[in-house]
């Protein structure tokens, strides 16, 4: 959530449902082994692309595209926490 938001307790919050698509590519140096495993595989790609450029990482390109969708087009178990958090910005 947003910070900003979080410190204007007088402010109304907004909040949506957004579907984001994220390519990056860039190349890295790293241990062979570490490509085995897929969820340990991201985590280590996605920390060092944040940590940025350095000796071990060359970044070549990047592309975000985020758009807000409907509601409806999320999952029901989103559409539920989508409604507690409007409700509990409600009560501020």
């Amino acid at each position: 959530m947003n910070s900003d938001a979080a410190s204007h307790p007088d402010r109304k919050l907004e909040i949506g449902v957004f579907e984001c698509e994220i390519h990056l590519k860039f190349r890295l140096i790293e241990e062979n082994c570490i490509f085995n495993d897929r969820e340990k595989l991201l985590e280590l790609l996605i920390d060092a692309f944040i940590a940025g450029a350095d000796e071990y990482l060359e970044p070549i390109h990047s592309c975000i595209k985020t758009q807000e969708i409907s509601e409806l087009e999320a999952s029901p178990e989103m559409r539920r926490q989508l409604m507690r958090l409007r409700n509990s910005s409600n009560l501020t």
